[in-house]
């Protein structure tokens, strides 16, 4: 928008730039005309309607409309087009291991200063051991709060797979591990867990306006934004902004938003054995993937249940009902099978319980009423169990274990068992959120490299280097495959930022094939 634009039209758009309205609201984004701001904003005001965001680099504003001041809106010249203002939502599961796959390990991040990733999420606990307060910096806002806080959680493991402190004897290593990368952290997420695509656009704006080359997007939502779209291209085309999203956790074809415009990398999940997560959306636009699958990373200090069970001297790898009350108890293992009835011989020993027919929060219970100080239930299909006592308040800590190890200890009857549930700093989550910071991270790292590159060349020497997983070539479960850090930055040694070679598919320094036109 133009300077010569009036304050009071400033003013009208300043007014409740909260990046959350009521959730009854009916909330649009208005896209006007470039100088026809005032007017637009008068005849929303006079039909009942209230500015929400503003949006002044876009000509637009989100804003709160009546039936009559949306009709009235959709029918004045002077406005573009409205829209509805989709939400956007957080993209995580629940529940380590990929900075090698990526080849993080491989590189030094020793020139990342020239390079700054903002990361759009729910905040930043400035405050964790692992994170560092350094080279990092946000803004205040009227919704959602301080970015430095993370009501959440989704944010701060997020940042910990981008730039958790490496070296220091405690918690994880991230991407860029040595405090030398810029973080700018814009917090759109409240401790609800949504926000609006305008919330969105303005959020990008200002990780452009802080000097972000590397935009975190661990999110996104199945509508499309025309205003979303169009700020996302203008970022990279003609700000040098490379935007990276989460591809979406519904595990079906569907697109997802932002992750699936042509000018965003949209990022895909995969596990341990480099297999596509079951939950990890698979379409036309998927680019990259990365680790998703039981990701360890920060979350917001003594925000965790961190769970130890130890029987007969052997720790058994475990994790704490969500719900669970915490504490330290030990007593022999009882078995006291599927648990749906009071576990009679249970007093003062640890329930062994099987996974099956009742809700997890009544196995507790039938334990507890027996006497006994601690469950634990194991699951009765392949995998580690992750359970929740729901709204059920329950007195004793309980655990979930795999089959594997429920079927051995099922062999250890009558040893001691000891099990622990206290606050932790560090959890295990999925999702193709928690593949989108490795890429993310990676981006920055290999860019630091080759600062004088562009965004569109950076993107597509990832590409061209990928760890090719699935169908041969680019494929819509994983696109072109696991990003490589060290692959990209040989390939950039050997043919410089243009990719002289041609880079494939991908066209050398053009940006890789996205969306109909790709073949599959």
């Amino acid at each position: 928008m133009k300077k010569s634009i009036t304050a009071l039209f400033a003013s009208a758009l300043a007014l409740a730039i909260s990046t959350h309205a009521s959730a009854a609201d009916d909330r649009y984004i208005v896209k006007f005309k470039e100088g026809k701001g005032p007017s637009v904003t008068a005849m929303m005001n006079k039909n009942g309607g209230r500015s929400l965001q503003s949006l002044e680099k876009r000509n637009a504003m989100a804003a709160a409309l009546s039936d009559k001041a949306l009709n009235a809106l959709r029918n004045n010249p002077n406005v573009e087009y409205v829209e509805l203002d989709v939400k956007r939502y957080p993209m995580a599961e629940t529940v380590p291991f990929g900075i090698p796959m990526v080849q993080a390990d491989q590189l030094s991040d020793a020139m990342a200063g020239n390079q700054t990733v903002c990361i759009i999420d729910s905040g930043y606990d400035i405050g964790h051991e692992d994170l560092y307060n350094t080279n990092v910096t946000g803004n205040y806002d009227s919704g959602t709060g301080d970015w430095f806080t993370d009501e959440n959680g989704h944010g701060t493991h997020v940042a910990g797979t981008i730039a958790a402190i490496g070296g220091n004897g405690t918690g994880v290593v991230g991407v860029n591990p040595n405090g030398n990368l810029n973080l700018h952290i814009v917090k759109v997420f409240g401790a609800d867990g949504w926000a609006y695509s305008s919330s969105l656009v303005a959020a990008a704006d200002e990780c452009a306006a802080n000097g972000a080359t590397v935009i975190n997007m661990s999110l996104g939502g199945t509508l499309k934004s025309r205003t979303e779209d169009q700020a996302f291209a203008d970022l990279y085309a003609n700000q040098n902004v490379l935007s990276i999203a989460a591809a979406g956790n519904d595990g079906n074809t569907r697109h997802s938003y932002p992750a699936s415009y042509d000018s965003v990398v949209s990022v895909a999940a995969i596990d341990s054995n480099k297999m596509v997560a079951d939950f990890s959306q698979q379409t036309g636009q998927v680019e990259l993937s990365g680790p998703g699958v039981d990701v360890l990373s920060s979350v917001p200090t003594g925000s965790s249940l961190q769970t130890t069970l130890t029987v007969g001297g052997s720790n058994i790898e475990a994790a704490g009902m969500e719900g669970s009350p915490q504490g330290d108890v030990t007593g022999d293992l009882v078995d006291c099978g599927l648990g749906e009835s009071a576990c009679t011989d249970a007093s003062g020993k640890v329930c062994l319980i099987s996974r099956g027919n009742i809700s997890f929060a009544e196995k507790v219970q039938a334990c507890e009423a027996g006497g006994g100080v601690g469950a634990v239930i194991f699951n009765n299909e392949p995998g580690m169990l992750y359970g929740t006592m729901g709204e059920v308040v329950t007195g004793i800590p309980s655990a979930g274990i795999s089959d594997t190890d429920g079927a051995t200890l099922l062999g250890q009857l009558g040893s001691s068992a000891s099990l622990t549930l206290e606050p932790g700093d560090y959890a295990y989550f999925n999702g193709t959120s928690m593949a989108t910071p490795h890429v993310a991270g990676v981006s920055a790292l290999v860019w630091s490299h080759f600062p004088s590159c562009s965004a569109s060349e950076i993107r597509s020497a990832l590409t061209s280097t990928a760890e090719d997983l699935g169908a041969a070539g680019r494929d819509n479960a994983y696109g072109y495959g696991l990003v490589q850090a060290k692959a990209a930055v040989d390939y950039l040694t050997a043919n410089g930022c243009s990719g002289s070679n041609g880079g494939g598919d991908n066209g050398g320094g053009d940006k890789p094939c996205k969306g109909k036109k790709c073949s599959q």
